[in-house]
């Protein structure tokens, strides 16, 4: 398991909960490649996972040569049949590489910055020449799966495997409905693409008719010119007193704030899966979301969607769902019915099957 790209929100979320159940399975012997900086968080997931933790650079150039160009020596040496990684693009000469599409490519179109465009660029470059050469992939949603294809002609639908990421049981409905707060609850990093500044201007025009109203925004200021500029529309418009930004908070925390919120607001522009969602939906949370990308897919009618980039549309579902107590029940129950199709275990089982096929093509069985 290639783990160096695995440094916050999502992809932290899956090799935590995936990786001990693959060590589980005694037919696989797993071995796990970090960062130093990784060790702390990653570097003992399970007692029957080897981790093997570098040291280099890591700036984005530093961290792909050695990607491409050390990584495969060392797979070769340890004697492994296939290398998984879940980050869009596989060292090319690693051995029998399996790619995880997780990364929505779109979101280069949301990027007016150069340097940012040219960042999404190149992983639409490498994401291209990787699922050309790698012998399967999976893919985290139907949607992940239809806009690589479409985005990459001549790439075969049928080595692309979907595979929906789980939720933890940590995440579990209140005891009581009722115990829920008027808070609004936003969980995503702070980038560009999770279009919290549309859910800043929707919050202000509540503001109106909500003068108390609460927003909290759990996530890492990832990118810090966005975050930056978050806090701007916040002091621009007069929200201190209604917007928190939390900041990244532990999976206990996180829990706690699905059972608390009275509104669980997902605006994001482009998402493969969104682990929030699920987390969200377990949680029993009502859910305004943006109706685009893969939302519709893992939400079926577990929501009330709308078009995220217009935030009066935005602030109207809110009102919609705060005036309505047996909508916001209804719709928590939903959700937590639509969470149940959702399971670690079966994103490993299948994972594992996907896994095991390459390797035996590898011994030529």
């Amino acid at each position: 398991m290639n783990g160096i790209h695995a440094r916050h929100g999502g992809g932290v979320t899956y090799l935590v909960n995936l990786l001990p159940l693959l060590a589980r399975d005694p037919s696989i012997r797993l071995h796990l490649v970090l960062h130093e900086s990784q060790r702390d968080e990653l570097g003992s997931l399970h007692a029957d996972i080897t981790a093997h933790v570098f040291r280099f650079s890591d700036g984005f150039l530093s961290r792909l040569v050695w990607e491409q160009f050390v990584l495969p020596r060392i797979a070769k040496r340890v004697g492994i049949d296939v290398t998984f990684c879940p980050a869009n693009f596989a060292p090319l000469f690693a051995p029998s590489p399996v790619v995880l599409v997780r990364n929505a490519l779109s979101v280069g179109a949301t990027e007016r910055r150069p340097v940012k465009r040219l960042y999404w660029l190149a992983l639409a470059a490498a994401t291209w020449v990787s699922l050309l050469r790698c012998p399967r992939a999976i893919a985290v949603s139907n949607y992940a799966r239809r806009d690589v294809v479409r985005r990459f002609p001549g790439l075969a639908e049928d080595k692309i495997t979907v595979v929906h990421h789980g939720v933890s049981p940590a995440f579990a409905p209140p005891r009581r409905f009722d115990s829920r707060d008027g808070t609004l609850l936003a969980v995503a990093d702070l980038y560009i693409q999770k279009n919290l500044h549309g859910l800043l201007y929707a919050l202000d025009s509540l503001r109106a008719r909500y003068p108390d109203i609460r927003l909290k925004i759990a996530g890492a200021p990832v990118d810090a010119d966005y975050a930056n500029r978050l806090h701007d529309i916040v002091a621009l418009r007069g929200l201190e007193a209604n917007v928190e930004f939390l900041g990244r908070v532990s999976a206990a925390g996180l829990a706690e704030l699905y059972r608390r919120c009275g509104v669980f607001v997902f605006p994001s522009l482009v998402e493969t899966f969104g682990n929030p969602l699920v987390e969200a939906m377990a949680s029993g949370a009502p859910i305004v979301s943006a109706g685009c990308a893969a939302m519709p897919e893992i939400l079926g009618e577990a929501a009330l969607f709308v078009d995220p980039r217009d935030p009066d549309g935005i602030a109207r579902a809110i009102a919609r769902l705060l005036d309505d107590a047996p909508l916001r029940r209804r719709l928590g129950e939903l959700a937590q019915a639509r969470a149940s199709r959702f399971s670690w275990e079966e994103t490993a089982l299948r994972t594992a099957d996907v896994l095991k096929e390459c390797a035996r093509t590898a011994r030529g069985g």
